[in-house]
């Protein structure tokens, strides 16, 4: 008896395994779904500045990867977004992969009820935060919903 149901345990686990499997979406498909694809910005009408806040654009190249370009005005990059999922409060974890830092950082995005988007947390593969439960870990201040740039404005 103990047998059998241990084949059936097993048979049960690979089951559920498998048809995660057979409905997971592609990393794109979460982005997409999420609602994260576009350029954002704390304030679109501002031209990109180190200071005075950069122009953050998710996009999906041809090839499926998808890209996260930061533009601060006279500095820029381009990286590659390895991993994003969805927690049950609907929180989107997003790790990147920065060259220039030969580093992975993982970060969580919150979309709030007016479509503006929040940074929860921002911290380096070994743990250390830069943003911590909404708030910039040096300073203490909220971090300040970003707004979607659409074509329309001069940023985009």
């Amino acid at each position: 008896m103990t047998g059998c149901l241990s084949r059936w345990t097993v048979a049960a686990v690979l089951w559920i395994a498998f048809t995660s499997l057979a409905r997971a979406e592609t990393l794109a498909d979460t982005i997409e779904q999420w609602g994260l694809l576009g350029s954002w910005a704390v304030d679109c009408a501002i031209r990109p500045d180190r200071d005075k806040g950069a122009l953050l654009t998710y996009e999906i190249r041809k090839d499926g990867r998808v890209m996260y370009r930061r533009d601060f005005g006279e500095i820029k990059d381009e990286n590659e977004v390895v991993s994003a999922t969805v927690n049950a409060e609907g929180l989107l974890n997003v790790m990147v992969y920065f060259p220039s830092l030969r580093q992975t950082r993982e970060f969580g995005l919150m979309l709030t009820e007016n479509g503006s988007l929040r940074a929860i947390y921002n911290r380096d593969e070994r743990g250390a935060y830069t943003i911590k439960d909404g708030k910039n870990v040096k300073t203490g201040a909220p971090t300040p919903p970003q707004q979607r740039c659409y074509q329309s404005s001069p940023r985009a």
